[in-house]
């Protein structure tokens, strides 16, 4: 049985949420404050499965929860929702560490879908992690520039005696890149293909994204040589630049 946390101010709509997962077989637990999610997945460690985060909330807001929860290395799958449909607002949700984001009002059906496919990627990394002593992950799943190895299975990236724990969000720009080595990719590409937004909007949020790859990936972040910028129109991933002169 998965155990999935609720927080949403909205009684109505919780207890609405708590009905239908625990039909669908879950344990749920519900608040309407994201003080108290934090103090039950970093301060208690308490284990569940899947977030279901509301944006709008008293106090902190959904933004600001899922920011300190990956922050603080938790990576547990979470879905976030809210009212505020711009696609600034979207971008400004997988830029704090969602998983995914549903805009309210939304399906029950299509919710429930979107939790069980979060549930279905956490059992996989667990299982890929269990096997990962015994056997190497499959090479689709893993790609090695430079002294850096990109383990999408297990959303990590290690190198230079580090391992870094990506967000899904990372992962997918970091793929995307990379399977467009070589070639410009624009930011309105990379909004209609990682993000899948259509719509013409700030891409300051992609500007971010890079920032934080570049710590990950570069020997010195503010010299990329992988991760460069091709002025007016994105950015473009080298895995093998030419060695300066």
């Amino acid at each position: 049985m998965s155990r999935v946390l609720v927080v949403e101010d909205e009684t109505h709509l919780a207890q609405g949420l708590r009905f239908n997962l625990e039909a669908e077989g879950h344990s749920v637990h519900v608040t309407d404050k994201g003080e108290e999610a934090l103090t039950l997945l970093l301060k208690k460690k308490e284990a569940f499965d899947a977030l279901i985060l509301d944006v709008m909330l008293p106090g902190k807001d959904g933004f600001t929860v899922a920011r300190e929860l990956r922050e603080a290395q938790n990576y547990i799958p979470l879905l976030m929702l809210t009212a505020r449909t711009r696609p600034e607002d979207v971008l400004q949700g997988f830029e704090s560490g969602a998983d995914d984001y549903l805009p309210k009002p939304f399906d029950l059906a299509i919710l429930l879908a979107r939790v069980e496919s979060l549930l279905r990627r956490k059992n996989w990394l667990r299982a890929s992690s269990a096997e990962h002593v015994e056997t190497a992950p499959a090479p689709t799943d893993v790609f090695q520039f430079d002294d850096r190895t990109v383990d999408f299975g297990n959303l990590q990236l290690r190198g230079g005696g580090q391992v870094f724990q990506l967000t899904l969000m990372e992962a997918e720009l970091l793929r995307y890149l990379i399977r467009n080595s070589g070639k410009p990719v624009s930011r309105k590409s990379i909004l209609q293909n990682v993000w899948n937004l259509h719509e013409d909007t700030d891409t300051r949020a992609i500007d971010n994204f890079i920032v934080r790859l570049r710590r990950y990936i570069e020997r010195e972040p503010t010299k990329p040589r992988h991760l460069i910028t091709v002025r007016g129109l994105g950015y473009q991933f080298v895995p093998n630049p030419k060695a300066p002169k």
